[in-house]
């Protein structure tokens, strides 16, 4: 994160020791500080973790705020963390003693209040404030310069809320804005590694809830050069573009697909494009899965559709669903696969009808891949120039490494929405926010 974040920022300074290491007087050499923002370790806190035992050593990690706080008395703290920080308490055989839940926290907030802080925490949502994800975060804010706490007002919100249709605000940004549509998505039929029976399986209930049950799909144009070309969305009951010899129209239906241990026989782990993209972890667990259509009569042309992303994890678990898939005999009569797909026959199409709009459309292929990471990135709110692929030196990044930056950063316009709400004198422009990761 620190080697990232260097690519990025040279000019800052990086410490690659404990925070208990670095001594705050010694960092500021007499110079008066106006923000100290902290991202201390959140997975000793989230829910994420499940069961598994906790280290005392990194939940503890919160209080270098105090020390901080007495030391060099920042303006502005601001720490973030996972919503269950708010339940820190004592450990018992290892594991956060239910009978004592949130004793630490009260205790670390009436010790900011003994330094002179005024205090306080709300949960903030990353796509009210323009970040294409629902990430949700807690954010404390401490300041002891007299100056009140500010909450920056949301910019974005519902597209059916009123305060959007009348322009007072923004409408959320989606998930099928930070997808590349030039990307090929491979057949999921013609794999070298045939897909796992419960890959299959999730791909089959997404179809059937976010495609044929969609009431609402896209189009999209797709280019001469590649899968998506230069991106245009069109309503499905709007004429489209002029049609050229070429096939450069598809249909299609698109949703993510979530990589997480489903706990029910029938439960769909999954969302549509068009909202923002769930918390992303730190392993990419979306898949983005497209089915490829075209009219099931005549010589009719298919055409794609879009929609926004969930929050993106650290590792590759997303993947984008299309089109729902069915099997069908004769005339067209068949049946929705809520299981694992039948098998596919070398005789002609095999695949089903959606139909879209009153049109019955014929599925002619299904791909599916998994989101990359400057698509991720995207997602969470970076700006395109962030560097995500080498560090300062110029050394190259896998992209599992790549996801697990992504999934452990702050959304940059959390960040920003917050500074500029209470230090708008430190705010001059926008170039001087700084876009951080946690360490």
């Amino acid at each position: 994160a620190i080697a990232m974040h260097k690519a990025n920022h040279p000019h800052t300074e990086h410490y690659c020791e404990s925070v208990w290491d670095v001594d705050p007087v010694e960092v500021v050499k007499g110079r008066k500080v106006g923000l100290c923002w902290l991202s201390p370790d959140c997975k000793h806190f989230s829910k994420a973790k499940g069961g598994k035992p906790v280290d005392k050593t990194i939940r503890g990690l919160a209080w270098v705020a105090l020390r901080w706080a007495a030391t060099v008395k920042p303006r502005v703290i601001i720490l973030e963390n996972v919503e269950e920080f708010k339940t820190w308490g004592p450990l018992k055989d290892g594991k956060p003693d239910p009978d004592r839940k949130g004793y630490t926290f009260k205790s670390f907030v009436k010790q900011f209040r003994k330094h002179g802080y005024e205090i306080a925490w709300k949960e903030l949502r990353a796509c009210d404030f323009g970040a294409p994800t629902t990430r949700k975060r807690l954010f404390l804010i401490a300041r002891c310069d007299g100056q009140p706490i500010t909450w920056p007002d949301a910019t974005h919100g519902d597209p059916q809320d009123l305060n959007v249709q009348l322009g007072l605000k923004k409408p959320y940004r989606t998930a099928a804005e930070v997808i590349d549509w030039s990307l090929e998505c491979p057949s999921i039929f013609d794999r070298k590694k045939p897909l796992a029976e419960n890959t299959m399986r999730r791909i089959a209930r997404g179809f059937q809830r976010f495609v044929a049950e969609n009431p609402n799909p896209f189009i999209v144009r797709i280019g001469q050069t590649g899968f998506g070309g230069d991106r245009l969305q069109y309503e499905i009951n709007r004429p489209l573009t002029t049609i050229t010899t070429k096939a450069e129209h598809l249909l299609v239906t698109p949703y993510l697909t979530t990589y997480y241990t489903e706990t029910l026989e029938n439960e769909v782990r999954g969302q549509i494009v068009d909202k923002p993209i769930a918390t992303i972890p730190t392993a990419n667990r979306f898949g983005l899965v497209t089915a490829f259509l075209t009219k099931y009569y005549g010589q009719g042309i298919g055409q794609e559709l879009v929609s926004p992303i969930h929050t993106i994890p650290t590792k590759d678990r997303f993947s984008l669903v299309t089109a729902f898939l069915m099997k069908y005999y004769g005339q067209g009569t068949g049946h929705i696969l809520d299981e694992p797909l039948h098998t596919i026959t070398s005789g002609g199409n095999k695949f089903g009808l959606v139909t879209v709009a009153g049109i019955n459309y014929q599925i002619t292929d299904i791909g599916m891949r998994m989101l990359q990471p400057h698509e991720l990135f995207l997602a969470q709110g970076f700006p395109k120039e962030f560097i995500i692929d080498k560090d300062y030196k110029g050394r190259k990044y896998p992209k599992s490494a790549q996801v697990a930056r992504c999934g452990n950063s702050v959304p940059p316009p959390f960040a920003e929405a917050l500074v500029r709400a209470n230090l708008p004198e430190m705010c001059v422009n926008r170039e001087m926010v700084k876009y951080s990761l946690q360490a």
